[in-house]
């Protein structure tokens, strides 16, 4: 650290019991009274050096005490002023050049007053030694907070600051043992100081343009750390910032107020490059915002960002929780929910027409046909073309799919809330585009997780919730756990065993699973459609579910089971779901409950059809449903 020396004489100051004097041949003939203690010294000295004492002195006409009372730095600052207008040597250094430099400003120590004068001399030692090493620059810069308003007024806080950030963008300035990867050799340091003058700096720093943004984000990530590691629900962290010296302390509203300014000056010190700092930092701001109640401004600029790069998000960073005050449930969906709706506004800006149409129509799901609601995705075309950020990155395949597989990983967290909406599942589920999702498989382990979770739902509900699957997308380990899932409606399982038998065909015949079920016999189609039809009596129903329970256990077919018989029966199994279908639509509720035997009796007629014998299903399905024998065209 940088000293300098001013004046020759040796030190004849001493203490006589609460008095401060000089030891001279000449009496004193001035009392000054700073900070509780008088000292007695000479008029001649002081005054042609003090512009103040002068005009006090004049005003108080040669006698009493003057008083100096709120003294810059107190009796010690004013006694080495004082030993200064004496010629004594006293020493500068970064430690106390702020406290010289304000206490000779308020004794009005200046050029106009002696040519040479200590505030003079203060501000060529700043300039040229203190301002040009980066300790030295850190530490003036950082004593400027005990006197922020006059050091303002005399420029030394504009001063430091503009001298630490020319430090840190001159690459001679860098000690190379101290260069890490992590983080810029310069963040540690500036990563003490306050918020504002920490926020000062970087936007000197980010103005100059010679910084790249990437190095800029890790300064925040670093300062971030420093200062918001161990925020709670209640505000508080172990450490606090130094705001400045006076406001040490405080109640936890003082605190949380300290901390929510620290969270705001850190997002909008945010580079605009997309990959300057990372999904899960923006993530934990937003967490700490929620926690903190930041501005709207501020929650709303963290999820446009995190919308940018959703992709690269975890699971357990997308876990925002939320406050009881405001909303019941563990998380906040509405959050997660908001930075969906920017990445479809990012999906729909960055790309084509033709790539909006991988979304899907609503042919790709039954569950979705017959009038039900879009998923909004589908619907992203109709945003307003004004909003659309004109940075928004391209969003590829591979992106698309690891946020359908981010999105779905957050719902089964979510689904195991019981206080958690349908509505607000359901909502986030559909705001994935369909070619997010090559599977369902992370679909159908949300809705089977929120079924566990809410045993208490209806038969509608649980038709309403299982809407967003599309059981052609299932994997043969889901589509077989869906096949024994007694939660489920029965229509689901109805699908879900057809689209397997789709895919067995196809595959037995080398063909594709699409081209499979486009050739099922009309009444497995029937099956899949919305279409309504008679029943037949419950007599005849019991028959068919005994002679398919005997099929399915092993039993011979005989003679009753001939190929035309096995035909009507599949025709009726159709007919029961053709019923089935009718409950979707809950037109009548007495029909149905009338009806729930034969609902039972379907349903354990296609619980018997998942477990048909390993050994005989090719034979047992083409006697059931019998594919076309001219095979299937590539």
């Amino acid at each position: 650290m940088k000293y300098m020396k001013l004046g020759t004489r040796p030190d004849t100051f001493f203490t006589s019991e609460s008095v401060r004097s000089v030891c001279t041949e000449v009496a004193t003939d001035l009392q000054i009274l700073v900070d509780g203690c008088v000292y007695h010294l000479h008029k001649f000295p002081l005054l042609s050096k003090c512009m103040l004492l002068q005009a006090l002195c004049a005003d108080s006409g040669g006698g009493d005490v003057v008083e100096l009372p709120g003294f810059p730095g107190g009796a010690e600052a004013f006694e080495a002023c004082a030993k200064f207008c004496y010629g004594i040597t006293i020493t500068v250094s970064a430690r106390n050049l702020v406290t010289l430099r304000c206490a000779a400003a308020h004794l009005g120590m200046s050029e106009a007053a002696d040519r040479g004068n200590l505030a003079a001399k203060l501000d060529a030692f700043l300039a040229s030694c203190l301002l040009r090493r980066w300790k030295d620059a850190l530490g003036v810069l950082s004593s400027t907070r005990h006197y922020a308003p006059l050091c303002e007024d005399l420029g030394l806080t504009s001063r430091c600051v503009d001298a630490v950030a020319a430090l840190i963008i001159n690459p001679d300035t860098a000690p190379p043992a101290r260069s890490t990867s992590a983080s810029p050799w310069w963040a540690p340091d500036i990563a003490e100081l306050g918020v504002d003058l920490f926020w000062r700096i970087m936007v000197s720093v980010k103005a100059t343009g010679a910084v790249h943004e990437k190095t800029v984000g890790d300064a925040l990530k670093a300062y971030a750390r420093r200062w918001l590691p161990n925020v709670a629900k209640d505000g508080l962290s172990a450490d606090q910032p130094p705001f400045d010296d006076d406001a040490g302390g405080g109640d936890v509203k003082q605190i949380a107020t300290r901390h929510r300014l620290l969270l705001e000056k850190i997002v909008s010190l945010l580079p605009a490059e997309r990959d300057a700092v990372s999904c899960g930092f923006l993530l934990k701001l937003l967490k700490a915002a929620n926690i903190l109640s930041a501005s709207a401004a501020s929650k709303a600029e963290l999820v446009r960002r995190v919308a940018w790069q959703l992709e690269e998000a975890s699971v357990a960073d997308l876990l925002v929780p939320s406050l009881s005050c405001v909303s019941e449930t563990l998380y906040d969906v509405d959050a997660v929910a908001g930075i969906l709706d920017e990445f479809a506004l990012r999906f729909a800006a960055a790309a084509p027409p033709a790539a909006l149409a991988l979304s899907g129509s609503p042919d790709d799901s039954p569950a979705h046909s017959g009038g039900h609601r879009r998923s909004r995705s589908a619907e992203s075309v109709s945003f307003d073309g004004t909003r659309r950020s004109l940075s928004a990155a391209p969003v590829s395949q591979g992106a698309l799919a690891l946020v359908g597989k981010l999105v779905d990983g957050f719902l089964v967290e979510a689904a195991k809330d019981p206080n958690m909406p349908l509505d607000k599942l359901l909502a986030i589920a559909e705001a994935v585009p369909d070619s997010a999702r090559p599977e369902h498989d992370g679909l159908y382990k949300v809705v089977d997780t929120y079924l566990r979770a809410h045993p208490e739902m209806s038969k509608s509900t649980r038709k309403r919730l299982c809407r967003v699957l599309n059981c052609r997308k299932l994997s043969e380990k889901a589509s077989a756990h869906a096949a024994q899932n007694e939660l489920l409606p029965l229509r689901v399982v109805v699908q879900v065993l057809f689209f397997e038998h789709a895919r067995a065909a196809a595959l037995a015949s080398g063909g594709h699973a699409a081209v499979a079920a486009a050739d099922l016999p009309s009444n497995i189609q029937a099956l899949l459609s919305k279409a309504s039809g008679s029943s037949e009596d419950d007599e005849a129903d019991r028959v068919d579910e005994q002679r398919l329970r005997a099929l399915a256990a092993g039993a011979s077919p005989g003679d009753d089971w001939s190929v035309e018989g096995l035909r009507r029966a599949a025709s009726k199994i159709a007919t029961l779901r053709m019923k089935l279908a009718e409950e979707d639509e809950d037109h009548d509720a007495d029909e149905f409950a009338r009806k729930d035997g034969l609902a039972r009796s379907a349903s354990l007629r296609f619980r018997a059809f998942c477990a048909i014998p390993a050994g005989k299903p090719k034979r047992i399905l083409s006697k059931l449903w019998p594919l076309g024998r001219s095979g299937v065209s590539h």
